[in-house]
């Protein structure tokens, strides 16, 4: 295996709800390791500004980066509209 094939997914959401998304993931990529974020100290982000959302979206993906994810899922119907 190589060393990118060990690197977790990322997967990034403002609360709980894509734990959904994580539990499909499991299900259709067994073998896969799975980094899963909850943003649940700035939830909910569909009451914030679109900067907001997208700073946010930003640091998170720079964490999750800095964590060695080899992809990033992102969970969030709010990050994905504004961000």
């Amino acid at each position: 295996m190589t060393p990118r094939a060990r690197r977790p997914i990322g997967v990034f959401d403002s609360g709980v709800g894509g734990l959904t998304v994580l539990r499909a993931l499991r299900r259709e990529l067994p073998s896969e390791r799975l980094l899963y974020l909850g943003d649940t100290a700035r939830v909910p982000y569909g009451t914030k500004s679109q900067e907001t959302v997208t700073r946010y979206s930003l640091e998170v993906g720079r964490f999750l980066e800095s964590k060695g994810v080899k992809h990033m899922v992102v969970a969030c119907n709010t990050a994905t509209a504004l961000a």
